[in-house]
């Protein structure tokens, strides 16, 4: 690809992605614990942070997915023999066991289930890694793709930030590699497929790449690949025109975040009594702070 990820100096200023600003208009209230918990005072900024850090079981089976998806395509790098699908299977157990012994689960926190079976998160685990070992896209990622491997990034180190029209932006891969004259950027997911909020996600991908590599957007190729029931791809095509739509659409986004700032330039909240509960039960259902609403 010939060029390198461009690095930023840190500024303390707001900036935006997809999953902030989905939480945004989610609940304000987990909203503000997720991004301003030192500003809190009712509650420690540990509690809150360790409220933060808990995993669910939907969330770690996706995290275990990427995880073990990451190690294989390292070892890719390393040697382009076979793989050993039982031995591959049996460390994606092995991990699964591991990291379920050392996540805190928010549904035996809020005393949803009385313990993690990690057996049982490892029949969708691997269901998905069963699906990508039989999919087209491994074919070719094994047969075509890595032949020019030395350029793959692989979960690239860092939050994903990039500038849009000089806003700070974050849009963090998963995969990126090039094949001929065009670039590849495949995300994973274990989840429901959501052609808007995945859409998104991909002209966030292209945005990225396009800045960071000087690459015209047509000839980006983002790939949302749904693991399971089975296996599902989104793929997507996005010209400059989508790109400076986004780039007005991230600045109306980014505004309304602003609106809820004391001090803009310093990313300083507002009283947290500003950042209001969600009237959707559904979801305090699923949120980790909702023993603080109480």
């Amino acid at each position: 690809m010939g060029k390198t990820i461009r690095r930023f100096e840190y500024t303390p200023i707001l900036g935006w992605s997809v999953s902030k600003y989905g939480k945004f208009l989610s609940c304000k209230r987990q909203y503000y614990y997720d991004y301003y918990a030192k500003y809190d005072k009712v509650y420690s900024r540990e509690k809150i942070e360790e409220l933060k850090k808990m995993t669910s079981i939907p969330l770690e089976i996706g995290n275990i997915v990427h995880h073990v998806i990451g190690v294989f395509l390292e070892r890719l790098l390393k040697s382009e023999e076979p793989i050993d699908k039982t031995r591959f299977l049996d460390f994606a157990k092995r991990k699964t066991k591991e990291l379920c012994r050392s996540k805190t689960f928010m549904e035996i926190y809020y005393n949803e289930v009385n313990s993690i079976n990690p057996d049982e998160l490892f029949d969708k685990i691997q269901n998905s890694l069963n699906n990508f070992l039989n999919s087209d896209r491994y074919n070719w990622l094994t047969k075509e793709a890595i032949s020019n491997k030395k350029n793959w990034l692989i979960e690239p180190p860092g939050y994903g930030e990039t500038r849009i029209n000089e806003m700070k932006v974050y849009c963090k891969v998963d995969f990126l590699f090039p094949v001929d004259n065009e670039i590849y950027i495949i995300d994973w997911k274990t989840g429901k497929r959501d052609e808007e909020k995945h859409g998104k996600q991909l002209l966030g991908y292209v945005s990225w790449a396009s800045y960071h590599f000087e690459k015209d957007p047509t000839g980006i190729i983002p790939i949302i690949a749904y693991l399971q029931p089975s296996y599902e791809e989104m793929e997507m095509k996005f010209n400059e025109y989508d790109i400076q739509d986004f780039a007005i659409q991230i600045k109306k986004e980014r505004e309304e975040m602003y609106s809820f700032c004391g001090n803009v330039e310093e990313n300083i909240p507002k009283d947290k009594e500003e950042f209001i509960k969600t009237a959707n039960t559904v979801v305090c259902d699923y949120c980790n702070y909702r023993e603080l609403c109480k």
